[in-house]
């Protein structure tokens, strides 16, 4: 199974870098993960959120092509609990497209990343920053293969 993490982001702190490398690890023996970074927009003075959005999600669909399974990580997408997830999971691994999961920036995910989405996830109602979005998605991830694999980490 192939995933890739498409998110926008500059330079992360270390305590997120290794959180995610930690759940990176982890999932090796799962599934062939990769991780592209965008960099967030450049504001200047007249330049609107919605241009830098814009210039975000240019560069994010950039990435995508037509068989990808695309799903955006979005604080109003559906909501799955550990079990849906791991379930979910395992049929997008049945599917055998290439996925890609989709992480806005600090101002969110550009319209036209959203409207590409097959599907549209949320880890949470809060609004999260997006590097700590980073290491509770790479988590769960690994939380839904070892329900698959029925390994106790997930004592839930």
């Amino acid at each position: 199974m192939k995933i890739c993490l498409l998110c926008v982001g500059n330079k992360m702190p270390d305590w997120v870098l290794a959180g995610a490398d930690e759940y990176k690890r982890r999932l090796k023996a799962d599934v062939k993960l990769s991780m592209i970074v965008i960099p967030v927009a450049k504001r200047a003075k007249g330049v609107t959120i919605d241009v830098c959005l814009a210039r975000e999600g240019s560069a994010m669909m950039a990435y995508l092509s037509k068989e990808d399974y695309v799903i955006s990580l979005e604080v109003n997408g559906k909501s799955l609990d550990t079990l849906a997830l791991a379930n979910r999971i395992n049929h997008l691994k049945d599917d055998g497209r290439s996925i890609k999961f989709l992480i806005g920036g600090p101002d969110g995910l550009a319209a036209e990343c959203q409207s590409r989405a097959n599907e549209s996830w949320s880890l949470s109602n809060l609004t999260l920053p997006h590097g700590l979005v980073r290491i509770l998605f790479l988590e769960q991830l690994y939380r839904g293969f070892s329900v698959l694999k029925g390994h106790p980490y997930h004592r839930g």
